[in-house]
């Protein structure tokens, strides 16, 4: 059974910085496309960063690019999210999400597993 657990959510101030972390387990990690989404309160969900198999690609959504960055390290099962110069509009639960195919995708309906997601707070 394939397992995504989040954690480093918390309270920051805005301007401030936190890496968001999602350990995998339960198939071959290192094959498959992963995702970072988020959720305010009273919102949709909305697709944030995605990233390949090997992390040769990345797609970022237009209001974070050039803020957060998605890496992965296929040794220890993890992909990460660096978020820098955060937002108060950045609040919101971040989920971690898998794909079952290697190539990377903005769509939340691409991916087949999720995580429970982390709180994020950016105070002003």
């Amino acid at each position: 059974q394939v397992q995504l657990v989040e954690s480093g959510g918390g309270l920051v101030q805005a301007g401030g910085s936190l890496r968001l972390s999602c350990a995998a387990s339960g198939r071959t990690f290192s094959s498959y496309a992963m995702g970072w989404f988020r959720q305010a309160p009273g919102k949709a969900r909305e697709f944030v960063a995605t990233i390949n198999w090997s992390g040769g690609t990345t797609d970022y959504a237009d209001s974070v690019k050039g803020r957060f960055t998605i890496s992965r390290d296929n040794a220890k099962n993890t992909v990460y999210l660096q978020m820098n110069s955060l937002k108060p509009e950045d609040t919101a639960v971040y989920f971690c999400a898998s794909r079952t195919y290697s190539t990377a995708s903005v769509r939340a309906r691409a991916y087949d597993y999720w995580g429970q997601g982390t709180q994020v707070t950016v105070s002003s």
